[in-house]
């Protein structure tokens, strides 16, 4: 796991979201693709509150307790009991939330050593802080991979016989 590869692709995750999401009209914004699916929207609020309570929270514990800790089980779907507000607004909130988030990441000044500590994830025991950032990452690419899906998805339909050169409009954006 490479540091600087993973937190440069990391501030580029709200770049991306914006480009994707910004002036697109609410009803696409919020179309997902049936029960047990998230929309574009419900998978940045779900990436918003990852910054919030997940990545460096975790991380922070690894580097304060170990193992003797073990992490506080993530709500993937907290972003879905929030009040509704623009897309624009949920992406400003993602910046600002990313930027804060790398900046304190930085400002531990990591170690390969550091990335070897060990912490305790709930359901999957013994992790270290180079997987928990290599997750991260990984989390970042799978949701904006799954908000381009399920935007396509309005197009499922449409675009006739060319569905078949096209396997992400048979997928549906599944709930985390």
């Amino acid at each position: 796991m490479d540091l600087s590869e993973a937190t440069l692709t990391l501030s580029k995750t709200p770049a991306v979201v914006a480009a994707l999401l910004t002036d697109l009209p609410p009803a696409w914004v919020h179309r997902d693709d049936g029960p047990g699916t998230w929309s574009a929207y419900d998978i940045v609020g779900h990436l918003l509150h990852g910054d919030a309570t997940n990545w460096v929270p975790r991380a922070h514990l690894i580097r304060t307790h170990g193992t003797e800790r073990a992490f506080e089980p993530f709500d993937r779907e907290a972003m879905l009991r929030h009040a509704p507000e623009p897309v624009a607004d949920l992406v400003d909130q993602l910046h600002t939330a990313r930027r804060t988030s790398l900046t304190e990441l930085a400002s531990w000044h990591l170690t390969p050593a550091d990335l070897d500590r060990r912490g305790t994830h709930p359901e999957l025991g013994d992790v270290t802080l180079g997987q928990l950032l290599a997750a991260w990452v990984a989390h970042d690419l799978t949701h904006l991979a799954q908000i381009a899906e399920v935007l396509a998805g309005r197009y499922r339909h449409d675009v006739g016989p060319w569905r078949a050169y096209m396997p992400a409009l048979d997928r549906s954006a599944a709930a985390e």
